[in-house]
């Protein structure tokens, strides 16, 4: 589950450098000295992993509370067929019914904030670009989201999601240093393979949710303790 989370961000950078390009190529780093230059990158990337984490522990939590109503199977199988949704609707469709439109007006003040924070070049800029940035609506981190609920724990939920923001740093890092030349290096290509390695983790979600017997990919959660204890107690 891990290793599918840092590759989904590694093969949707591509995607990200379209939405958060624009934020990398207007960061305020020091042209003039390399070092600087790569310790203020690695401020703002930490930001974003911070934000991540954070996302991640929320939404573990949730399927936390899911778990211990006995709904992880569940959870897990309806996670798997909304991801194959997500991939299957047309994105103007999906976006004509965003959920997350109510919530545009707040996230109008983050990208004001985001913008203040550019005209500025000290360490905290970066630290707060990249925080708010990991908060910019976008469908691959709510794609993460959904994957991480499914970790039932907070932990392990914050771990999903910076592994997801780790495998978005390689081409963010290069969208930095080679500017508009990184948007034709492959782009379709990649883009083509991401419905299909969503499709892969959404079919391993479900296998995982229907109890299979199988070690590791999809364990038969017992039932039978369970039932013993609640006898016991009465």
């Amino acid at each position: 589950m891990y290793i599918s989370a840092f590759i989904f961000g590694l093969l949707g950078s591509l995607h990200c450098i379209g939405m958060c390009g624009p934020i990398a190529l207007l960061l305020p780093v020091n042209q003039s000295s390399s070092t600087k230059k790569f310790v203020q990158i690695f401020i703002y990337h930490f930001g974003r992993l911070l934000a991540y984490a954070m996302i991640g522990c929320v939404f573990g939590i949730l399927g936390k509370g899911l778990y211990i109503f006995g709904l992880q199977q569940k959870l897990s199988i309806i996670i798997g067929i909304c991801l194959i949704v997500i991939v299957l609707i047309p994105y103007k469709t999906f976006n004509k019914y965003n959920a997350s439109k109510p919530i545009y007006k707040v996230l109008s003040r983050v990208k004001s904030a985001m913008g203040k924070a550019l005209q500025k070049k000290t360490p905290d800029t970066f630290l707060t670009i990249g925080f708010l940035n990991g908060f910019l609506p976008c469908g691959l981190v709510y794609i993460a989201v959904l994957s991480s609920i499914a970790t039932a724990a907070p932990l392990k939920g914050s771990l999903y999601m910076m592994l997801f923001g780790l495998g978005t740093i390689p081409l963010m890092t290069a969208a930095v240093y080679l500017g508009n030349r990184l948007s034709a290096f492959a782009k379709q290509r990649v883009q083509k393979l991401i419905p299909v390695f969503v499709i892969i983790i959404a079919v391993f979600f479900i296998v995982r949710g229907l109890g299979l017997g199988i070690p590791y990919l999809s364990p038969n959660i017992n039932t039978n303790s369970a039932s013993s204890n609640i006898e016991c107690a009465e």
